[in-house]
């Protein structure tokens, strides 16, 4: 009796008998080397067939990096005998290249050109980088895991911006620059980095081809899947491979974290194949399958990869209109910041370094509102109509007309960085400098000092404006406090547990806001991050590509469904489906939470 766990679409897999499975379970002394046990027939189209061109294969060296100082790689370039030069060619890139340059693979690529199952294709087979040792007793150092466990974006900065550039300066080769036509793999830690790069950079590469995939905590990996759920579903085409006798090591169960990676994928809609079957922590089921998985993320049924709205179960499909992306409105400031909104939904923005207001209307057309505003930061909308500002430059809380951008002075000697103001008319502010939260109530003109909090920045009002909402901004916690009835506050929390980068114990909490259903949207390193009203992450927008950090989030426009985002010189927006409250107007009591 034999048993088969691989998928019959894919063939090449040779069967391991029951009877062995039950000797190699019953074990109780040594464990047995299940990658030593795969066996599997080659692949057809692995096999150099007669009448198919043959591409040509240059090793080469890269020592230049800036992404990794010091380091140097041996590199492979796979050029099919169908490339034209000065043509452009789709692109593949393999991770730990050596492992991958054998005949075995370039008959593949060959064949599977020669037959048009895959486009005209260059292979770029890199190895991860050394550092070399410093004399003959010291010890090399390995960027292996550096490069490919870490979950930030610089393995893709390397790749992206510094090795194929210089590939296609050095070998008189030209990849397509669509990422339709850009495809990336690799095995164990190889896996999780190519498919890093194109999680950080889908506007360079959309398909993946992962086998053994490292998805667990080694650096960071085990917390792809809930991202994978909770990130805004980006472009991809992914094929995972793994064998249930995979590890299952300090750093976590590699065939139970890739059974998340797939669980994560198809919850989010994402373009999945997979192929699971009972090998061990080895290329070889990968390699055997390698020519039906290549065939899959090329088809042309796939030409275009797409995001999947009508199979998304994640909250993107709650909070986010399908096929709306963020629209750039205005670029080329010092550093925007404060928007606010008008009962209209015209939305005003700082620009802190030129000490400038500006006017969105809500046809988008931007216009100069204000000029010498004492380097304003934070804008809200007061109840009674007025713009107020916190004016740090100045030293004020300042307010402006918004029809005639007449400026008042609501408090002076206050150093300030954000704020709100609530129906009744009091003002809290935020004062980094000296590590305060403050207040101001309506018509005293003097600011009282309501808690002492390191590093205090954006903040916000509950929707029923019973409850203050401050990031702590080289934190991940945004704290929540009650406000009594004299506008003192209580009852302080660290409450919204937000997400970081990995390569940043940082998560720059900046501006935020609430939807009339008490949904915090706020401003993150990460991108916006939208969360529940008990304090959980449901949703994460990246931001959009080459803008800096998102400094500022506000509803605004006709309807108060468009947010509107800061970041850095540029200011975007984006239509929702969530509703903005209007901290100004009368309190408004959300529905109950799911707890």
């Amino acid at each position: 009796m034999t048993v088969k766990l691989s998928s019959p679409s894919l063939c090449g897999v040779k069967t391991i008998s029951f009877l062995a499975k039950l000797i190699i379970a019953g074990s109780m002394f040594a464990p047995i080397a299940f990658s030593q046990q795969e066996q599997y027939s080659v692949h057809p189209d692995s096999k150099k067939q007669a009448g198919v061109p043959r591409g040509k294969v240059t090793q080469a060296k890269f020592a230049d990096s800036t992404v990794y100082p010091g380091t140097d790689r041996d590199y492979w370039i796979y050029v099919p005998a169908q490339y034209e030069p000065g043509q452009t060619a789709s692109l593949m890139v393999f991770q730990d290249g050596k492992a991958y340059v054998n005949g075995s693979t370039f008959n593949a690529l060959d064949n599977l050109i020669h037959r048009r199952d895959i486009p005209v294709m260059i292979g770029v087979f890199v190895n991860p980088g050394v550092v070399p040792p410093q004399n003959e007793n010291a010890q090399t150092r390995f960027n292996r895991s550096l490069e490919y466990d870490d979950m930030s974006d610089r393995y893709s900065q390397f790749l992206i911006d510094e090795l194929l550039p210089h590939i296609e300066r050095t070998h008189g080769v030209q990849f397509s620059i669509d990422p339709n036509l850009r495809g990336i793999t690799g095995a164990s830690s190889g896996a999780i980095c190519a498919f890093n790069v194109a999680w950080h950079r889908p506007d360079s590469f959309h398909r993946i081809y992962s086998t053994i995939g490292t998805y667990v905590g080694l650096r960071g990996g085990d917390e792809i899947p809930t991202l994978i759920r909770k990130t805004e579903p980006k472009p991809l085409r992914v094929f995972l491979q793994d064998g249930e006798n995979d590890l299952n090591i300090y750093g976590g169960d590699w065939w139970i974290a890739n059974q998340m990676m797939q669980r994560a994928l198809k919850f989010s809609g994402y373009e999945l194949k997979h192929e699971w079957g009972d090998g061990g922590h080895s290329r070889k089921h990968g390699n055997a399958i390698f020519p039906d998985a290549m065939r899959w993320l090329w088809h042309s049924d796939a030409a275009e990869v797409k995001t999947h709205y009508d199979q998304c179960r994640n909250e993107a499909v709650r909070f986010l209109e399908s096929g709306e992306n963020w629209q750039l409105l205005s670029d080329g400031h010092g550093w925007a910041e404060g928007l606010a909104a008008m009962p209209d939904g015209t939305v005003f923005f700082t620009d802190v370094p030129a000490s400038k207001i500006y006017r969105i209307g809500t046809d988008d057309k931007v216009e100069l509102f204000a000029e010498n505003t004492g380097r304003a930061n934070g804008l809200r909308l007061g109840p009674d109509g007025l713009l107020y500002g916190a004016a740090n430059g100045a030293k004020q809380i300042a307010a402006w007309d918004p029809k005639t951008a007449k400026r008042s002075v609501v408090a002076e000697g206050v150093k300030c960085n954000d704020l709100v103001v609530r129906h009744d008319g009091t003002v809290y502010f935020t004062n980094p400098a000296d590590n305060k939260i403050m207040m101001i109530r309506k018509g005293s003109g003097r600011a009282v000092v309501v808690d002492n909090f390191s590093n205090p920045n954006g903040l916000t009002l509950s929707a029923d404006q019973t409850m203050l909402f401050v990031g702590h901004f080289p934190g991940r916690f945004i704290y929540s406090y009650t406000i009594n009835d004299n506008g003192t506050l209580a009852n302080k929390q660290e409450y919204y547990y937000m997400h970081v980068p990995s390569n940043s114990l940082e998560g720059h909490l900046d501006g935020m806001c609430v939807s009339r259903d008490g949904w915090l949207v706020a401003a993150t390193e990460l991108g916006v991050q939208i969360c529940d009203q008990p304090g959980r992450v449901h949703l994460i927008l990246p931001k959009p590509r080459l803008a800096k950090r998102v400094s500022y989030t506000a509803f605004g426009g006709k309807d108060w469904k468009t947010l509107y985002i800061a970041t850095g010189n540029r200011v975007y927006k984006r239509r929702t489906k969530l509703t903005g409250a209007q901290p100004w107007r009368a309190p408004i009591k959300p529905p109950r939470p799911r707890l």
